[in-house]
């Protein structure tokens, strides 16, 4: 119908309702798995080529899996942390490369973790291009939510052209494809696959967050856990909306980080045997001295722009602009004061400060939203470096 062939490679319990879904929007579909598979929709070979040849695009939905221990059926915060296992995914993606041509691209599906294409499967794609496209959906669900994603994720190499015109022309399928109309998000390898597992992630600390909650009224008592997460839910300016969703500086203030210190005290009181808010501490120290460690690789002497907390006060309560002058102090580096002394790097603490400045000076923005120049280092992006 729509003139676009399409080969699925993998008919599990992800790829067979997704290729079903695209048989049933008018797509010409031919699968295969090494599993004995039968459909009356999608048209199922046994050989692997005709899956490949004379195909628009190729996808690959085989499994990434983790050993069984590492399901979370079971405690696995004792186990040795490991990656997922790509042995499927590089032997399906060697032998279908030999057999392509510059003009189709391989649509991967499966998960893997951020920098893992590009370092071990990119390499084993030569003849043709590699789009990396996973797949938000429920198990239970497959098929509607292909055909109702939230957002359609694709992933090219970076400032690669054809690649980009393959990547559109899959943008343009999916938008005939499905029922709503997503966005897309079109970004490196590493940005997509960043964006789908830190996803998940996402959905995995606000269960464990809400969850302790729930841990601290039955330790507590005189709580009801639904009045305390209904609030929050329904809290749309700050908590379920996007804002602090601006990677920068770190929090702050006279409520911001003391009350997660206190919380600590009562995760310790209530004999909780687990304490988030430390983690939640202790990520924020070592995000500042990973910032500070950054700064001085351009330069000993930094003056800051503020030592406030946020912009439009002068109040330093909890200050991260303070927290990252301390780590470049104990990391050997000088906080200048605008005195005398060569200034080497100028940290711009908040998005809208003003200085002036001269070429021969860094300016280091974790805001990433100063006008571009030589002498500016947009910290959190390194795409272009």
């Amino acid at each position: 119908m729509w003139g676009i062939k399409i080969g699925f490679i993998g008919l599990g319990k992800l790829g067979y309702p997704c290729a079903e879904a695209m048989v049933d929007r008018g797509f010409d579909v031919t699968g295969y798995d090494t599993a004995h598979r039968s459909s009356s929709k999608i048209n199922i070979t046994d050989d692997i080529l005709e899956c490949v040849v004379d195909k628009d695009f190729v996808f690959v939905a085989v499994p990434t899996p983790h050993e069984k221990d590492y399901d979370g059926s079971k405690p696995t915060s004792q186990l040795d942390p490991k990656d997922f296992n790509y042995d499927t995914v590089k032997n399906v993606l060697k032998r279908i490369n030999k057999h392509m041509t510059k003009d189709q691209a391989i649509v991967l599906i499966s998960t893997v973790l951020p920098g893992t294409i590009r370092s071990q499967l990119a390499p084993l794609v030569e003849n043709t291009k590699l789009l990396y496209n996973p797949y938000l959906i429920a198990m239970g669900t497959v098929g509607w939510d292909m055909l109702n994603p939230e957002m359609v994720m694709i992933g090219t190499k970076k400032g690669n052209p054809d690649t980009a015109v393959l990547a559109k022309k899959l943008e343009s399928m999916y938008l005939q494809m499905c029922d709503n109309m997503p966005r897309v998000e079109i970004g490196s390898w590493e940005e997509v696959e960043a964006i789908k597992i830190f996803y998940n992630t996402f959905i995995s600390a606000k269960l464990s967050l809400v969850n302790m909650i729930q841990d601290v009224a039955v330790k507590l008592g005189n709580m009801n856990v639904d009045v305390v997460t209904n609030a929050l839910a329904n809290s749309t300016k700050r908590i379920t909306s996007g804002k602090y969703m601006k990677p920068g500086m770190g929090d702050g203030g006279p409520c911001h980080p003391r009350d997660n210190i206190a919380l600590r005290f009562l995760a310790k009181k209530l004999d909780l045997h687990y304490d988030l808010f430390s983690a939640i501490m202790e990520s924020r120290e070592i995000q500042a001295k990973n910032m500070a460690k950054e700064i001085l690789k351009y330069g000993n002497v930094v003056y800051f722009t503020s030592d406030s907390y946020k912009e439009g006060t002068q109040l330093t309560d909890g200050s991260y602009s303070l927290l990252v002058q301390h780590y470049v102090r104990e990391l050997g580096g000088i906080v200048s004061h605008g005195n005398a002394e060569k200034i080497d790097v100028i940290f711009r603490v908040h998005n809208n400060d003003q200085f002036s400045t001269d070429e021969n000076t860094i300016v280091f923005d974790p805001w990433r939203t100063y006008p571009k120049a030589k002498n500016v280092v947009y910290y959190g992006d390194t795409k272009n470096v």
